[in-house]
């Protein structure tokens, strides 16, 4: 109930708020989709070794000239960490901040270091506006391959999780788990595991789902309730199944184009999106096309932003699912 009673309060901030992209979706009526970006697509990622970081300033107006107005942080350090600073930056080019990818060691015995790295963070986050904590639980800092946990190691990361919600949510921010290749909630069996033994809200990933081995629209379906927060990705499920048998790594899998322009992947986006329309889902939708840059710097109007361009013009095609109730 306490989880239910943030989300509502969350919600209510967007509102007040007003910082959003609403589609046009061509319809009578539409679903208030509100999508904002994120930096992993133009290939700025805190994976280790993922290749070329564009710039800051040309991310975040190349987000702007396509009509987004808000934003995920990214990697720790790629934006400024001092709140005004950040949100002066933001500001130059209209953007809100709407949450942040943060790795955390969550199944060793002590929860400290990730306890102070969240509530580092989450101070952070609410300073600057953001909304939600998303949360990946990974190995160690240095993104270690993953391992196989033990029931206790699981325990942990249960009780650990209701810590770090506690934390985040005394910032008044909303947790969500995201599901990570290479992390330790990564295949359909880890995304089952914990959903069973925690009540953690889910950031819906439909591209790591996929490449784990679940079905992105049967999570829709099953543990729509769970879902606080919602990354769009399109991919390519042959490369995926490559990188589940072991034999492609992630970042090679990326740059051979495991991810794809929405609607021309096997992620199932015009099913998830109808499924989250008729769920009433109103929070983010991030577009995250995860991008891997190998080589120089491409021209300017030319690189990631083609791309990021193609998928928002695929959602704007998507009639809404629902009516919704105009201001």
């Amino acid at each position: 109930m306490e989880r239910s009673n943030r989300l509502e309060r969350s919600n209510a901030h967007s509102a007040r708020t007003g910082q959003e992209t609403t589609l046009d979706t061509g319809a009578p009526t539409a679903v208030n989709r509100r999508l904002a970006g994120a930096p992993i697509s133009w290939g700025v990622c805190e994976v280790p070794d993922w290749g070329l970081m564009l710039p800051p300033e040309r991310v975040l107006g190349e987000m702007a000239s396509l009509g987004l107005r808000a934003t995920e942080l990214g990697p720790i350090g790629y934006l400024p960490l001092d709140p005004s600073e950040l949100r002066a930056l933001l500001d130059r080019h209209g953007l809100a901040l709407v949450a942040a990818f943060v790795p955390l060691v969550l199944h060793e015995p002590s929860v400290d270091g990730a306890r102070a790295e969240a509530d580092r963070l989450a101070a952070l986050l609410a300073a600057a506006g953001a909304e939600v904590f998303v949360a990946a639980a990974v190995v160690d800092e240095a993104w270690s391959p993953r391992i196989e946990l033990d029931d206790g190691e699981w325990g942990r990361v249960a009780r650990h999780l209701a810590v770090i919600e506690e934390v985040v949510a005394a910032h008044g921010l909303a947790l969500a788990l995201h599901p990570h290749v290479g992390t330790l909630v990564e295949t359909a069996a880890d995304v089952e595991r914990v959903l069973a033994i925690s009540d953690v809200g889910w950031c819906f990933d439909t591209g790591h789902l996929l490449i784990g081995g679940a079905d992105p629209a049967a999570f829709v379906r099953d543990h729509g309730e769970r879902i606080v927060h919602v990354h769009l990705k399109d991919v390519d499920a042959a490369l995926a199944g490559r990188v589940r048998a072991g034999e492609l790594s992630l970042v090679a899998a990326t740059q051979a184009g495991l991810f794809r322009p929405l609607g021309h992947g096997d992620s199932g986006i015009e099913e998830v999106v109808s499924l989250l329309d008729r769920r009433g889902y109103e929070r983010w939708l991030v577009l995250e096309q995860d991008t891997a840059i190998a080589g120089h710097e491409p021209p300017d109007g030319d690189g990631p932003v083609l791309d990021v361009r193609r998928s928002i013009e695929y959602l704007t095609t998507l009639a809404p699912e629902r009516e919704v109730a105009q201001p």
